[in-house]
């Protein structure tokens, strides 16, 4: 029996189907938009010379975190405008890139750069926080799809070739913060939260950037959130789209509004929720209302009073939580870490972590080999212990590298990857 056929055949039928192969990273934090990972043996101390098997420059800045496939890792940044807060320089200069980074040595293998459809929002104010490549590619291990704000999705395949492009809206937020949310993939749809571009929720055909439908968002407010899928335990998965003032369970399918809560979140929403036994964990708001909510999926219209499960005054933004054992941990922009009960909303424990600033965490925690990895934006990394006790298990810094890491990791076969503005890091156990 030829097993290499066999194997390459199981690929294929997984990629098909939309599955993962095991030990893929293939979106915005991992599986489902978990940040949940069930390897073993990652590394809890690292520097320049300990545990770090390589790192690789990169092209430019950007926010959004690495994924992988197939041992290939993508990420995209953004270079020609916007990288110096005193001298942003000319807009017409602007690039993103979309660079493909062997995984096992950190050897780039291809980098494509795209021109942007200008005019982009002006760097200033948020924009000097967010940059222009916060938006996390997804793939399904045939092709690469990313969304470059005014300039569309664009579909490359595995060695760079651009496949289709699509716009999904030119326009701008009053606020003028920029565009955020990642695309997800469901079955042969791309769904991208396209509020900045067009006040849009867009689901694409992932084979040719044709538009299948699209849901109006404009009632409600700026949301960077990234949606997430909840199976409510009757076979149809439903879309969940949390936005100021409410949250909605869309048909991934359709589009259809299935169900809708009221909540006082106002403002803007950062943080993507988190599916879990039919449940979606929500956060966010802003000064004139925020918190957190559980919220059961299923419903049908405004659920507000039957579907909600307990809602608290807790919450974090721009990062996003973890579930984790009936728990859920996070780390907020401030720098504050927290742990929560899942099925109560009561809350364990609430500490500052040893930083300042008001952005001192843009990245999400990850969880793995009970750890959680933190990364604040120039304070370093620190590892805590995942269990309902705040201890902090080790802080790591890269004294080399003085830029900022704005981007959620990613973990494949038993290896953290972490990006900076400057650089693609690899860590991993010694020997």
């Amino acid at each position: 029996m030829d097993y290499r056929r066999v194997l390459r055949s199981v690929v294929l039928a997984g990629v098909l189907l939309g599955n993962v192969w095991a030990g893929e990273w293939t979106r915005f934090r991992g599986p489902n938009g978990t940040g949940v990972s069930d390897e073993t043996g990652l590394p809890a101390t690292w520097s320049e010379t300990e545990n770090l098997a390589w790192k690789t420059p990169l092209p430019g800045a950007g926010a959004s975190s690495p994924i992988l496939w197939g041992g290939r890792i993508f990420l995209t940044c953004y270079s020609g405008y916007g990288l110096d807060r005193d001298d942003p320089g000319d807009q017409s200069q602007l690039q993103r890139h979309l660079i493909c980074v062997r995984a096992s040595d950190g050897k780039m293998l291809w980098n494509k750069s795209v021109g942007a459809v200008l005019p982009e929002e002006p760097y200033k104010g948020m924009m000097r926080e967010n940059g222009y490549a916060s938006q996390t590619p997804v793939t399904d291990g045939r092709l690469v799809y990313v969304l470059f704000g005014k300039t569309g999705v664009i579909a490359f395949d595995m060695e760079g070739n651009r496949a289709w492009q699509t716009s999904v809206g030119t326009g701008s937020d009053k606020m003028h913060w920029g565009s955020a949310a990642s695309p997800i993939l469901y079955r042969d749809l791309l769904l991208v939260n396209a509020w900045d571009e067009s006040k849009s929720l867009v689901a694409l055909s992932k084979q040719t950037g044709k538009r299948i439908w699209q849901a109006d968002l404009s009632e409600a407010g700026l949301s960077f959130s990234t949606p997430v899928l909840v199976d409510p335990g009757n076979g149809q998965m439903e879309l969940v789209v949390p936005m100021p003032g409410q949250v909605w369970g869309l048909s991934p399918e359709t589009g259809e509004k299935l169900w809708s809560i009221r909540t006082n979140h106002s403002t803007v929403i950062t943080a993507s929720p988190i599916a879990g036994k039919g449940t979606a964990y929500v956060h966010g708001g802003g000064p004139q209302g925020s918190g957190s909510l559980a919220v059961r999926a299923g419903g049908k219209g405004d659920v507000t009073d039957t579907h909600v499960e307990w809602t608290s005054s807790e919450m974090t933004g721009p990062p996003s939580p973890v579930l984790l054992k009936g728990l859920l941990y996070w780390v907020d922009g401030s720098g504050k870490a927290y742990c929560m009960d899942a099925k109560t909303g009561e809350l364990r424990y609430s500490e500052q972590l040893p930083v300042s600033g008001r952005f001192a965490a843009y990245a999400s925690v990850v969880a793995a080999d009970q750890k959680l990895y933190a990364v604040t934006r120039t304070s370093g990394t620190f590892v805590l212990a995942a269990e309902p006790r705040f201890k902090v298990l080790a802080h790591n810094t890269f004294a080399s590298d003085d830029s900022e890491f704005n981007a959620s990791p990613a973990i494949s076969d038993g290896r953290l990857f972490l990006r900076s503005d400057r650089f693609l890091y690899c860590l991993e156990k010694a020997g």
